[in-house]
């Protein structure tokens, strides 16, 4: 049988990595598992998965070092464990650049559910060897501007800006719906996929610091803040 991709679950509970194997592998996919932050890093570059459980109160690293080791090179979704009762910061996960959450005790289906949603939101297809056609290229376009998210590639100018992933999601989810407003609520519903209530200071943090890549780059399209609303994609006729 065709293996669905790899995760990565990493946790020092022995009994919980034990579980969600158990549970994952049935769904097709393969397990690789990490006891703590160190092994996750090493795991993480030798096995390349699809996407990874990641627990917050680790040994040697936690989850937030991890997370943030790992966004230094790649855009592999991550999904954070937190125990019930613990702090959770969700605008630190989100500004480090974490996919989703989930509140220990889970519920093992709903584990299975969230990693299939994460990587359909990725893009990751694990059901077959289908190779990218051009119909399938996520690509917006204006003037002196190219953004790429088959790729993870924004272009100013011609050139080539270094942008993380999230960034990229954004500003591509914005310029896909252009003069569209757009409240922080639903950017962090649609580009995040959190279902998320409260602070949403980490949209504010994204757009300032696309803002800083884009800025008077054209006068033909703007990134416009919407006062009291939220933000579009402004394209002049």
């Amino acid at each position: 049988m065709m293996s669905m991709g790899k995760i990565l679950v990493v946790d020092d509970d022995y009994n919980i990595c034990e579980l969600l194997r158990l549970y994952i592998e049935k769904e097709g996919y393969d397990v690789v598992i990490a006891n703590d932050g160190g092994q996750a890093i090493t795991k993480f570059k030798t096995e390349k998965p699809d996407l990874i459980l990641l627990d917050i109160m680790l040994p040697v690293l936690d989850g937030w070092q991890v997370c943030r080791e790992i966004r230094k090179t790649s855009q592999c979704p991550i999904i954070m464990l937190t125990a019930k009762g613990e702090v959770f910061d969700k605008v630190l996960g989100l500004e480090l650049g974490a996919d989703d959450y989930v509140i220990k005790p889970f519920e093992t289906k709903e584990i299975v559910a969230r990693i299939k949603a994460v990587l359909r939101r990725a893009g990751i297809n694990t059901s077959a060897n289908v190779s990218m056609t051009d119909s399938s290229r996520k690509e917006v376009r204006y003037d002196k501007l190219v953004i790429n998210l088959t790729n993870y590639e924004l272009k100013v100018n011609g050139e080539q800006i270094d942008t993380p992933p999230k960034e990229m999601e954004l500003i591509y989810h914005l310029a896909s719906n252009p003069n569209r407003v757009f409240t922080r609520d639903q950017l962090l519903d649609e580009v995040w996929g959190f279902d998320y209530y409260g602070d949403s200071r980490t949209v504010d943090v994204h757009v300032k610091r696309l803002r800083e890549k884009l800025e008077g780059v054209s006068d033909k399209w703007a990134l416009k803040t919407v006062w009291g609303v939220g933000y579009k994609f402004e394209v002049k006729e």
